[in-house]
């Protein structure tokens, strides 16, 4: 084998979430029987991403959620938004997303924390957002009967294109002043 960048390919291409340099080195190792170091590996994937720059192919290499991931240019994504509409039957309703906010950014989080927030019960909603794998069970929480604690999936991070939980917007940035009554004073 003289350059494992087709298998590296083969492997973005195949990952469902974005697969880390050392999940690809595990592979091409397992498989090949011989070592890989991660120079080797992050150069062909900067081979893979340069490769995938041409202006004639509709998907790009991104490294997303401490991985990389195959994913469709910008200037192809309102052709996408039409066939995610028409698939918007898997949609998350208003509750989930409710929850799902709730999670993301007051993490980790009870299911009583976020019924308390929202004033309501949570179990559907919660069950649906971990059969979706947009949360996930992040262990127990110390308090009284040692409740469960959710958090944020990698699926997630890859579904809003973050690495980070800190890259989501801060509630200063959602909020729009131009509603408000009276003059702002500094």
């Amino acid at each position: 084998m003289e350059s494992p960048e087709l298998y590296i390919e083969a492997l973005v291409f195949a990952s469902e979430q974005s697969i880390r340099v050392e999940e690809i080195m595990y592979c091409l190792q397992a498989s090949f029987e011989r070592d890989f170091s991660i120079d080797e590996v992050t150069e062909s994937l900067a081979n893979i991403k340069d490769k995938y720059t041409n202006e004639n192919l509709a998907i790009e290499l991104v490294y997303l959620n401490n991985g990389y991931q195959f994913l469709t240019k910008k200037n192809y994504h309102p052709v996408i938004s039409l066939l995610q509409l028409q698939r918007s039957k898997k949609k998350l309703s208003q509750a989930a997303l409710e929850t799902l906010a709730i999670i993301a950014y007051k993490q980790p989080v009870t299911k009583t924390d976020v019924e308390q927030i929202r004033g309501v019960n949570c179990d559907y909603s919660i069950q649906k957002l971990l059969e979706k794998e947009l949360i996930a069970i992040n262990g127990k929480s110390e308090a009284l009967g040692k409740p469960i604690l959710y958090g944020t999936s990698p699926l997630f991070m890859d579904y809003f294109g973050i690495n980070t939980i800190e890259e989501l917007p801060h509630i200063k940035e959602l909020t729009d002043n131009s509603t408000s009554i009276g003059e702002q004073q500094e």
